[in-house]
């Protein structure tokens, strides 16, 4: 009989388990599923195509993030993080899918793009190959693939690896337009989180409430020949590190900017 739990990540890697193998995990499974769906490029993907977000492109324009130091969690082919990187940017970028880092890297020469991409699980790898702290960590797609207890995880990044007044950039599903609205102890029961989670704008509020909200509104529906991804079915949502004073001790943030 085993007894292997004495720490939390023994936990998170206990309940990483419990998910059928394929996209719904956060394992080398996964990376394996992703390998194919990133293998073939020539499918009419929308996000296949090398254009960047509408809300990241309309962040930078409005000066709310300005160039510093990024991370791109769940880079994919690369096209969001080569757009920080053509404005400035010192950009990592990471992504579970060999396939997806090695299209990235393509695209990223082609361009004469500097960025360092990381293949692996963000979780794991944080510690040795992605020196924060960061400015921006942008995240178009990732967190909605994540089971309810990687929330954990994903937050303790934030908490070590996003630099105090420093952004999240995130892009999720919307409840009612895309993903599964099941509670989270039903995704355990079935062992799967049906294709990737949907939140409304309550439960990103409540997740990320240890952040200011800048602003969270739908994405913009962006046609074919747009220069910019966009697709409305997808909530996109900045939010704010406080800043702390001398003491490590959060400044009064200034007044929250909702847009639904």
């Amino acid at each position: 009989m085993d007894r292997n739990i004495r720490t939390v990540d023994d936990v998170l890697r206990l309940l990483d388990g419990l998910f059928a193998p394929d996209a719904d995990r956060w394992t080398a499974d996964a990376a394996t599923w992703w390998d194919g769906f990133y293998g073939d490029r020539a499918k009419p993907v929308p996000f296949f195509a090398a254009k960047p977000d509408e809300n990241l492109v309309s962040y930078l324009d409005r000066g709310l993030i300005t160039p510093g130091r990024a991370l791109d969690l769940g880079c994919g082919p690369g096209r969001n993080s080569l757009h920080l990187a053509s404005l400035g940017f010192d950009v990592d970028a990471v992504d579970l899918s060999p396939a997806a880092i090695t299209w990235a890297e393509e695209r990223a020469r082609t361009a004469g793009a500097r960025i360092r991409f990381h293949c692996g699980d963000a979780f794991s790898i944080a510690a040795t190959e992605l020196s924060g702290p960061y400015d921006v960590i942008h995240d178009s797609g990732c967190f909605h693939h994540l089971p309810p207890h990687r929330r954990i995880s994903y937050l303790a990044l934030l908490d070590r690896a996003l630099a105090p007044g420093g952004h999240l950039a995130l892009t999720c599903f919307a409840a009612g337009s895309m993903g599964c609205e099941l509670p989270d102890a039903d995704c355990y029961r079935d062992r799967r989180l049906h294709g990737g989670l949907a939140y409304t704008p309550e439960a990103l509020r409540k997740i990320f409430a240890g952040l200011t909200e800048v602003e969270l509104r739908r994405m913009h529906d962006e046609p074919e020949a747009s220069p910019l991804f966009g697709e409305p079915f997808l909530w996109t949502a900045l939010f704010r590190k406080p800043r702390q004073d001398a003491a490590g001790q959060p400044t009064q943030p200034p007044p929250e900017q909702r847009q639904e």
